[in-house]
């Protein structure tokens, strides 16, 4: 059975650090565009960052640029998100999410019905 097991999360004062990863299991990461997102209390989703299928092309959100980094570990076979100087308005739950198919030229920061697999989250929390 093809699954995303999202890790990493926890509490951390402003201006710290978390590294999330995304974990497949019964497929290989390199083959799939991944997506990472998060969802915050009252609010809809918001992509965070995505790297493409292949050629690992990234793409980030305004919101994350310069602090977040998405990045491939294909001997474990994970997707991992590196969060530096975090604030408060990064406090959510973050998701990763699977796309198939040809893989485009750059990925789109945003989560849709086109992904074909995401995970159970894991929580962030930011806060002093």
């Amino acid at each position: 059975q093809l699954q995303l097991v999202e890790s990493g999360g926890g509490s951390v004062q402003p201006g710290g650090s978390l590294r999330l990863s995304c974990a497949a299991s019964g497929f290989s990461l390199d083959r799939w565009t991944i997506l990472w997102f998060r969802q915050a209390p009252g609010k809809e989703n918001e992509g965070v960052a995505c790297i493409t299928a292949h050629t690992d092309t990234t793409n980030y959100a305004d919101s994350v640029k310069g602090r977040f980094t998405i990045s491939r570990d294909n001997a474990k076979n994970t997707v991992d998100l590196q969060m530096n100087s975090l604030k408060p308005e990064d406090t959510a739950l973050y998701y990763c999410a699977a796309l198939g198919g040809p893989a485009p030229a750059i990925c789109t920061v945003m989560f849709s019905g086109r992904y074909n697999y995401w995970g159970q989250g894991t929580r962030v929390t930011v806060s002093s």
